[in-house]
């Protein structure tokens, strides 16, 4: 049976930190960060990585993944014992120790190129995505809504974060057309 949150994909912004999980094997996530994200679906099995747009030809996309030996809470500075004791440094994080990484046999792409910070999914959902919308793992009413949506070859996009009139809103879809915007919302699983 599917576990919510047994893969964690994570955001990588920089090559420092996937020179760290290729060649020392783990990755960093402020704990504060795990709390506010990712409450119940804490601690992962398997954590894979959303790569921006520094890594050019792999960006907007989902290539490694590893599985989570261990979590263990540290500070910053043990993490970097080169850099400054300063105020960054006392900084609490969970340090993920990873098996070597693996590539996967084709991406996870994003269509929109957005940016991502996390997602927990199923490990199901995990290998069997194309998209990063595939891996969303919010309710059954809103995996249902998706498969129609695709099935259908509508574009949309799942879990958006967009601002409208200086507010912040999450979206649970949002379809963009040529003549405006609509969201849908759903209600709960269903």
């Amino acid at each position: 049976m599917a576990t919510r949150g047994e893969v964690l994909v994570a955001i990588l912004n920089n090559l420092l930190d996937l020179a760290v999980a290729r060649d020392q094997h783990w990755y960093r996530i402020p704990v504060s960060s795990a709390h506010k994200w990712l409450k119940n679906r804490w601690p992962p099995q398997w954590l894979a990585f959303y790569q921006t747009k520094v890594f050019g030809s792999e960006a907007f996309a989902v290539n490694y993944y590893a599985r989570v030996l261990d979590v263990r809470q540290v500070y910053r500075w043990q993490l970097f014992p080169d850099q400054p004791h300063d105020e960054k440094g006392e900084r609490r994080y969970y340090q993920l120790i990873l098996t070597p990484l693996r590539q996967l046999p084709q991406p996870i792409i994003s269509r929109r190129l957005r940016r991502i910070v996390f997602i927990p999914t199923t490990w199901e959902k995990f290998i069997n995505a194309v998209e990063i919308n595939d891996l969303y793992d919010e309710s059954s009413l809103e995996d249902r809504l998706w498969a129609e949506l695709k099935r259908l070859q509508i574009s949309a996009e799942r879990q958006e974060f967009v601002q409208v009139n200086g507010r912040n809103y999450a979206l649970d879809f949002a379809i963009y057309c040529t003549s405006g915007n609509l969201d849908v919302e759903t209600d709960g699983d269903a």
